[in-house]
């Protein structure tokens, strides 16, 4: 692996990872809790995700010669890595710039209402990120989002997946799902 991959992981490992008996959003226990917002929102942990996340997109985005408009997420795991990946594509490849939103829980009670905020418009094709999945619940409320906003979702870009059906469920939405790391690679 690289540099970048290695340096991350050891910084997911120390910040983010706990043993021990968790809830789970999804109601589920675990023996395993990953809180990637600890390491997204730690200066270097933002730089290492960027750089390992816009060049995790850029291969996808030239494999399969696709044209992407923006990158966003649920709000709060997703908003740290799209900023960060957004904001690595222009240092690194300005002519290939990915803007970046955010999504709402619940549409704004005031103002124009809006669920997805940022730079996002009908008809984008998009990223959709989320920061660990387990059941794929908040990435798939995510997508949901997106569509009834007129986005379309080219893949998922996600931090950790915890391997736990996430990615079949995602998938099963006609979103391919690509990770960083798993659990299996993570531990």
């Amino acid at each position: 692996m690289s540099e970048t991959y290695d340096h991350l992981k050891k910084l997911l490992l120390e910040k983010s990872v706990r043993t021990g008996e968790f809830t789970l959003a999804s109601g589920k226990t675990s023996d395993l809790y990953i809180d990637c917002r600890v390491t997204a929102l730690d200066p270097v942990g933002a730089q290492l995700i960027g750089k390992l996340g816009w060049k995790t997109v850029r291969e996808r985005i030239q494999s399969e010669g696709l044209s992407i408009d923006a990158i966003g997420g649920m709000t709060m795991g997703a908003d740290p890595i799209s900023l960060a990946v957004g904001m690595t594509s222009a240092m690194e490849t300005p002519e290939e710039m990915i803007q970046v939103f955010n999504i709402r829980k619940e549409p704004k009670g005031h103002g124009r209402g809006k669920q997805i905020e940022g730079n996002f418009k009908e008809g984008d094709e998009v990223i959709v990120v989320d920061d660990v999945i387990t059941t794929g619940g908040s990435t798939i409320q995510a997508i949901e989002a997106i569509e009834r906003a007129g986005g379309k979702v080219k893949f998922a870009l996600i931090l950790v997946d915890r391997e736990e059906g996430g990615r079949a469920a995602i998938e099963a939405r006609g979103v391919p799902v690509v990770s960083m790391y798993s659990r299996s690679t993570l531990l």
